[in-house]
């Protein structure tokens, strides 16, 4: 198993998923902290929303579970929803801040 072309899925997954109120991928906001994947292909993903209010909270981690898990390779997926450190839009890629007109 090549885990960088694992974690390239995993990211290719993962940029298919949208903030519904943003019309960015949530990979591209900078939402998604770590992956990490271990020699058996288990997956873990720390993640954070735009706030604690958002209101994707309780249908968005479920979403990126499911999309990894999806992914022929990947046994199980953890997906850890964390609030420190709190997003800001300076997580953003450069293509996300472009498209928001940030730039």
């Amino acid at each position: 198993m090549d885990k960088g072309l694992l974690e390239q899925k995993i990211v290719s997954a993962l940029k298919t998923i949208y903030d519904p109120e943003i019309p960015v991928d949530i990979y591209e906001l900078g939402l998604i902290y770590e992956i990490k994947i271990d020699d058996d292909a288990n997956t873990y993903v720390k993640m954070t929303l735009t706030s604690p209010a958002c209101p994707v909270a309780g249908s968005l981690p479920p979403e990126v579970k499911e999309k990894v898990e999806s992914i022929e390779e990947v046994k199980e997926v953890v997906v850890d929803l964390v609030w420190d450190p709190p997003w800001d839009k300076d997580m953003m890629t450069e293509e996300a801040k472009l498209e928001l007109g940030f730039l």
